[in-house]
């Protein structure tokens, strides 16, 4: 699950963010945000700053909050008040077959 996750951080492009729920649903672990903080805060090299709350709303607090900003908007990314502007600037990843396919169940008769 750590590599799906730093795999699904990495695709996240310059000047887009993401959020930890849906890092955690494109890495195929749904519910595990609190995993993808954890991976985040343990792993070197990420683009951090590019991972953010639920309504794009920056979780890290005190001077870690004031750089994750300043990083983003370096990227160009645009706030609207405390939270990134999601609709211009949320990564959308692309559906895998394995999370959008539901197992199959046998059918009783």
């Amino acid at each position: 699950m750590h590599t799906r996750i730093i795999a699904a951080i990495r695709k996240i492009p310059r000047g887009k963010v993401s959020t930890y729920g849906a890092i955690a649903r494109a890495a195929g672990c749904p519910g595990a945000a609190r995993r993808v903080a954890w991976t985040l805060h343990r792993s070197f090299g990420l683009p951090w700053q590019r991972v953010l709350g639920a309504g794009g709303e920056i979780k890290l607090r005190g001077d870690s909050a004031i750089e994750q900003r300043l990083r983003l908007e370096a990227e160009g990314v645009v706030f609207r008040g405390r939270r990134v502007d999601m609709k211009r600037h949320q990564f959308k990843f692309p559906l895998s077959k394995a999370i959008t396919s539901r197992p199959k169940t046998k059918r009783r008769a």
